[in-house]
């Protein structure tokens, strides 16, 4: 049965000027994020992710 939820999660990307790379802001437990480009950024997203929802805010 899969598990039902209304609940929505936020990530941020923000510039970190000293390191040169996107960091993610977000309210998914675990994910941290950091790459040098949006598009290298926006794949981590889509292929981490919704695991760490599973993962971390589910029973």
């Amino acid at each position: 049965m899969k598990a039902k939820s209304d609940n929505t999660y936020f990530v941020r990307a923000l510039w970190d000027d000293e390191a040169k790379v996107y960091v993610s802001e977000s309210d998914i437990k675990g994910l941290h994020i950091e790459a040098e480009t949006l598009e290298d950024f926006e794949a981590v997203i889509f292929e981490h992710a919704g695991e760490f929802v599973i993962e971390n805010h589910f029973p």
